[in-house]
């Protein structure tokens, strides 16, 4: 199914390409392995203490037995590097030489390994938001909080500019109402329909709400920020939609599995300190100027607590095999910082610039015809651009 909803997306390479879908090792329908999480994701801030980080580190040791229960023994198997090995077996059962690949955020990592181990096979390779290869593992966010700031900076613009939600006037304004809302979760946790938002939850939430920078996720974001706002008043109210699909699985799990698949991939593929005071001396150390987003990105994860480190050493990317990186340079999940560092890393790569876009995903999602048109070029031509490219 995934593969003919891309292929409608994009008709000319489908027509040119077989398009083939793979759940990694342990993900999917390969295998998966099993974690018992009542939540979607291990992603939860530290809040503004000590006592709140205690409890975000029992809540990460927590998850990790959630994972430890039935496949143990699998854990340290589940990294990257194996998952780059099953492609290539995948690509050798299909009697084929070479595989183009089209990769985004954590496949663009997924890619930039396996030109790594089997460049020799590699033919025409798209990385989309790219991650910086050098930091993939359980502190993969640890850097993000200036790049979320800005990107919630952005929609505060927006939001400044529709009355209608009765945010604020100004882009600081409608920040000062974020704020307020922040500080009210820190006192008391905030009622919104059945569930509750406190500290921990509030800034994961907040940086979710800004993948995407089109019209019309601003505006679903702007209705959550407006929901939220009534509820740190007092008021009583009914989440929308979308925002009782989300704290649904922030809260219960009833939602996609990715973050509880992906866990035991970070966890398999760097090793981290064990220390829960670690986290929270870095958390600390960087309070003043991160002030609402280092508490989640440096936060203790349950990889702290795993019963089991990597098999193998962590892969180091750098090689010269030819690759068209993509990216928006106000990413916020994966920070333009990160796409250079991977260019850097693939001496033979180009890169092109989404200018001015605070959003994860540029080909295709983006709907820009600059971008689509490059990446489109290079798949059906197969000749990268001659320089390094900027699109507006």
């Amino acid at each position: 199914m995934e593969q003919v909803l891309l292929g409608r997306r994009m008709p000319a390479v489908a027509a040119r390409y077989d398009l083939v879908g793979m759940d990694p090792r342990f993900v999917g329908r390969s295998a998966p392995l099993h974690c018992d999480w009542s939540t979607d994701t291990f992603l939860r801030s530290a809040g503004p203490d000590r006592g709140t980080f205690a409890e975000s580190a029992a809540f990460a040791k927590e998850l990790a037995v959630g994972c430890t229960n039935d496949d143990r023994d699998l854990l340290p198997y589940a990294s990257t590097r194996n998952t780059a090995r099953d492609m290539d077996a995948v690509r050798g059962a299909l009697g084929e030489e070479k595989v183009s690949y089209l990769g985004v955020s954590y496949g663009t990592y997924l890619g930039a390994v396996y030109l790594q181990m089997f460049g020799s096979h590699a033919d025409r390779f798209v990385l989309d938001s790219a991650i910086d290869p050098a930091v993939y593992g359980p502190g993969l966010f640890k850097g993000n909080a200036p790049a979320i700031a800005a990107a919630l900076r952005h929609w505060a613009g927006w939001a400044a500019g529709h009355a209608e939600y009765g945010l604020g006037a100004t882009t600081d304004q409608v920040l000062s109402t974020v704020d307020r809302i922040n500080q009210a979760a820190t006192r008391h946790r905030l009622r919104v329909g059945r569930y509750t938002v406190d500290s921990h939850v509030l800034p994961y939430l907040l940086f979710a709400g800004v993948y995407d920078d089109s019209a019309a996720a601003y505006a679903d974001f702007a209705a959550t920020v407006r929901t939220l706002n009534a509820a740190a008043q007092g008021t009583t109210v009914t989440p929308s939609p979308s925002l009782d699909q989300f704290l649904a699985g922030v809260l219960t799990g009833a939602g996609a599995a990715t973050d509880r698949a992906g866990t035991p991939i970070l966890c398999a593929d760097r090793a981290v300190s064990g220390d829960p005071e670690t986290y929270f001396r870095d958390i600390q150390a960087h309070r003043a100027d991160e002030p609402l987003f280092g508490p989640l990105t440096r936060n203790v994860t349950p990889c702290a607590f795993w019963p089991s480190g990597p098999a193998e050493p962590t892969t180091t990317v750098h090689n010269g095999a030819p690759a068209l990186i993509v990216g928006s340079d106000g990413d916020p999940a994966t920070p333009y910082a990160g796409q250079l560092a991977m260019h850097r890393a693939l001496t033979g790569s180009r890169q092109v610039t989404l200018r001015g876009a605070f959003r994860h995903g540029a080909y295709l999602a983006a709907a820009n015809a600059c971008v689509d048109s490059t990446v489109d070029a290079y798949l059906l031509g197969g000749a990268l651009p001659g320089t390094d490219r900027t699109c507006s």
